[in-house]
C-alpha cells in the first residue's frame, strides 16, 4: 500500500475507488466488502471464485487499490479487523431497519458521522492540503461551487473565508457558477464540491474555471470520479451511504471536516489579519445578541438611563 494510505482502512480506500475500477474488480470488491475478516483466511483462488472472476483479476485489484498484492490485502485487512474488533462495543453498523427504535436511529446515525469524521481524517492526503491551503491564502478571490447538500458545505467555507477578510463567493445555481467561473483568472482559486464527483453542474464550472487560468480543487468522496479530471488537487472525503441516505448526513460532516482544516490551515497564514478579522466581526454582531443570565432567563436591556 503507498505510504500516504499506509494508515488508514484498506476498506475506506476501495469504497472511494469502487466507482473507477473495471466490473470483474467490482465484484472482487464486493467480496472483500461484504466480509473483509472472511477475505483475510481466504487463499488468492477462493477469492477469485467467490467474485466469479480469475486470480490475475484478483492481483489487479490489488493494485488497482493501491496494495501491492494479494498477500498485502490479507495482511491490511487482518489490521484492519482488529482495529474494527476493539470498537466493536459501539459500532452499531450503518444500515436502519424499519423496526430500529428513535434510540437506536439515533445511535446508528451518529456512529456513521464519527466515523466518517474519523476515518476522513485517516485518509486525508496532508500535501496535498497544505497545497490548497497555500492556493486559497494567496489568492486574489475564491469561488466555492456546490448544489443541493454540498451547497451548505459551500457556503459554510465562502463564510468562514469571509469572517477572516479573505474574498470569497459561494455559488449554487448553474448558469452564475458557469459566469463566475468565466471571469476567473490566474491567482483565482475555485472549489468545486460534490460527494459522488459526478454532479455535472459543479464539474462543468470548474472545468471553465481552469480553461480561464484559477487553479482548480475538488472536494470528493471518490478521487476518480469525472470531477478530479478537472482539478488541480483533489481532497477526499470518507463517508458511505446507507439506508434512507443517513450517509448524505456523514457525507456532509466529512466535507465540513475538510472545509474546517483548510479554513484553520489558511487562518494561519494570515495569523494577526484573521485574529482582527474575526475580533471585529465578533464585535460586528455582538449587539444582536440577546444576553441571558445563568438561569436561561433574558438580561433586560440597558435603557442608557
Amino acid at each position: 500500500m503507498t505510504a500516504e494510505h499506509s494508515e488508514s482502512s484498506p476498506l475506506v480506500r476501495i469504497r472511494s475507488l469502487l466507482p473507477g475500477l473495471a466490473r470483474a474488480e467490482q465484484r472482487v470488491a464486493k467480496v472483500v466488502l461484504d466480509s473483509p475478516h472472511t477475505v483475510a483466511r481466504r487463499s488468492i483462488t477462493e477469492v477469485a471464485e467467490a467474485a466469479g472472476t480469475s486470480e490475475t483479476t484478483v492481483t489487479r485489484f490489488c493494485k488497482a487499490i493501491g496494495v501491492g498484492g494479494y498477500p498485502e490485502l490479507r495482511i491490511a485487512l487482518a489490521a484492519d479487523t482488529a482495529r474494527s474488533e476493539a470498537r466493536a462495543d459501539r459500532d452499531l453498523g450503518g444500515e436502519i431497519a424499519p423496526e430500529d427504535d428513535l434510540k437506536t436511529v439515533v445511535g446508528k446515525v451518529t456512529f456513521a458521522d464519527a466515523r466518517a469524521v474519523e476515518e476522513t481524517a485517516e485518509q486525508v492526503d496532508i500535501d496535498v492540503l497544505g497545497k490548497v491551503v497555500e492556493a486559497v491564502a494567496t489568492a486574489g478571490r475564491v469561488d466555492v461551487y456546490g448544489v443541493g447538500a454540498s451547497a451548505f458545505v459551500a457556503a459554510d467555507l465562502q463564510q468562514k473565508l469571509h469572517r477572516i477578510g479573505r474574498v470569497s463567493f459561494a455559488w449554487n445555481d448553474t448558469h452564475i457558477m458557469l459566469t463566475s467561473a468565466a471571469v476567473l483568472s490566474p491567482g483565482d482559486v475555485a472549489v468545486g464540491i460534490s460527494h459522488t464527483g459526478a454532479t455535472a453542474d459543479t464539474v462543468e464550472a470548474l472545468r471553465v474555471a481552469r480553461e480561464h487560468g484559477a487553479t482548480t480543487v475538488a472536494l470528493t468522496n471518490y478521487p476518480t470520479s469525472p470531477i478530479a479530471e478537472v482539478a488541480d488537487h483533489v481532497l477526499t472525503t470518507a463517508a458511505r451511504e446507507t439506508t434512507f441516505r443517513s450517509g448524505a448526513t456523514a457525507s456532509r460532516i466529512a466535507q465540513l471536516t475538510v472545509v474546517d482544516c483548510l479554513f484553520i490551515g489558511v487562518a494561519q497564514q494570515h495569523l494577526d489579519q484573521s485574529i482582527r478579522a474575526l475580533d471585529s466581526t465578533r464585535d460586528a454582531v455582538g449587539p444582536h445578541r440577546l444576553e441571558t443570565r445563568h438561569d436561561g432567563r433574558r438580561k433586560p436591556r440597558e435603557t442608557g438611563k
